[in-house]
């Protein structure tokens, strides 16, 4: 006989909340595809590169308070 998913659900919810969340990781993890060979190393050297941005200077950054005024004023718009 086959469980289902509301059992499970109702199983789960009677663990630990430590439990519950290694639990919750693992089932995201099993949904995630494998990333194509070479998206991991093009990741990493575009964050060294917008680090290396922010630390000399070149990229503009805005305030929370800044950010918050722009997509408000594109909601009202």
């Amino acid at each position: 006989m086959a469980t289902s998913a509301k059992d499970i659900l109702r199983q789960a919810l009677e663990l630990k909340e430590e439990e519950r969340a290694e639990l919750a990781s693992l089932l995201i993890e099993s949904l995630d595809a494998p990333a194509e060979e070479g998206v991991e190393a093009a990741w990493a050297v575009e964050i060294e590169r917008r680090m290396a941005d922010l630390d000399s200077g070149a990229a503009k950054t805005l305030t929370w308070e800044e950010v918050r005024n722009k997509l408000h004023g594109r909601l009202i718009a």
